[in-house]
């Protein structure tokens, strides 16, 4: 599993992109983790699944909320990951009205997840293989905290304890 310390491990993640910028079209665009980060603070969250209760109801609505403390601090970036498709993560994020404060990746096939050693199997239940749930804050690539939830709690990543940390 990464540890404080270690740099991420180069993956590509998955941003459903709404209006088409230079370098970027409507739909899913993919994105390399080492070229996103270099020279950037980033808050990464990530999560089971989009549209679950927890994450839903709690996760990325706390992060919206501490957004501008959070940009106050330093934050560049703030990203949640999970493993879905990036049209999911589009959807979810429009549902949530996250607009441009929150980037959305879609991790589908478990790439960035697996390499950081946060994979969690849930195919007994249907589900497939997820993401544990954690929070880190990231700079320049290289993760200066790491937060793992416990199975099933919701204690320790969100906004308000990665906050606590910048």
């Amino acid at each position: 599993m990464i540890a404080v310390g270690q740099k991420l491990p180069n993956a590509t993640l998955y941003e459903f992109i709404d209006e088409a910028t230079e370098g970027c079209a409507v739909g899913p665009n993919a994105f390399e983790v080492e070229k996103l980060t270099a020279g950037k603070k980033i808050v990464i969250f990530a999560l089971p699944g989009a549209f679950t209760p927890t994450c839903s109801a709690q996760h990325v609505p706390g992060y919206l909320a501490q957004y501008d403390a959070l940009k106050a601090k330093g934050v560049d970036e703030i990203w949640c990951i999970s493993v879905n498709d990036p049209f999911v993560m589009g959807a979810w994020g429009r549902d949530l009205k996250v607009g441009k404060k929150i980037r959305m990746f879609g991790d589908g096939s478990a790439e960035f997840t697996k390499k950081l050693g946060m994979e969690f199997d849930l195919i007994a239940r249907g589900l497939g293989v997820r993401s544990q749930r954690y929070a880190m804050i990231v700079q320049d690539g290289v993760v200066k905290t790491l937060d793992l939830e416990a199975p099933g709690k919701f204690e320790v990543s969100d906004a308000a304890s990665v906050l606590k940390q910048l």
